[in-house]
């Protein structure tokens, strides 16, 4: 796997994930980690999920996110829309807690998966 710098505003993450969009991800994840329990939360629609986390995204995030395998501040980085990355990070909740309540796996929350394991998208980074 490549190492990636990548950065949001004032975040910044050095990682190595499988590609750029991978090491995007991982950003948003860590930046994101603190509104998992909305997953939780079966009063919320999944609509409803996604405009808690674009606000948050608006009021947290830069409007891009800027990857680079030689450094930070490059001008030659790959930018990313953050809302772009924040919904396929958003599926990618949803999609795993479908996965669960379809499992049967109800007893272990995404809030605890994600403290334990450090976010449901490690597996993206070493």
């Amino acid at each position: 796997m490549a190492k990636f710098y990548v950065q949001c505003g004032s975040r910044n993450v050095i990682v190595e994930a499988i590609d750029s969009e991978a090491a995007a991800m991982h950003l948003i994840d860590s930046a994101m980690q603190s509104h998992v329990w909305i997953y939780d939360d079966a009063d919320l629609s999944d609509g409803d999920r996604h405009a808690h986390l674009a606000i948050e995204a608006l009021l947290t995030l830069a409007p891009e996110v800027r990857i680079s395998e030689r450094g930070m501040d490059r001008n030659d980085a790959i930018a990313l829309g953050t809302p772009e990355v924040l919904l396929k990070w958003h599926q990618t909740m949803v999609a795993l807690s479908r996965l669960f309540r379809s499992a049967g796996l109800t007893p272990k929350s995404l809030t605890q998966m994600n403290s334990a394991n450090n976010g449901p998208n490690s597996a993206l980074s070493a």
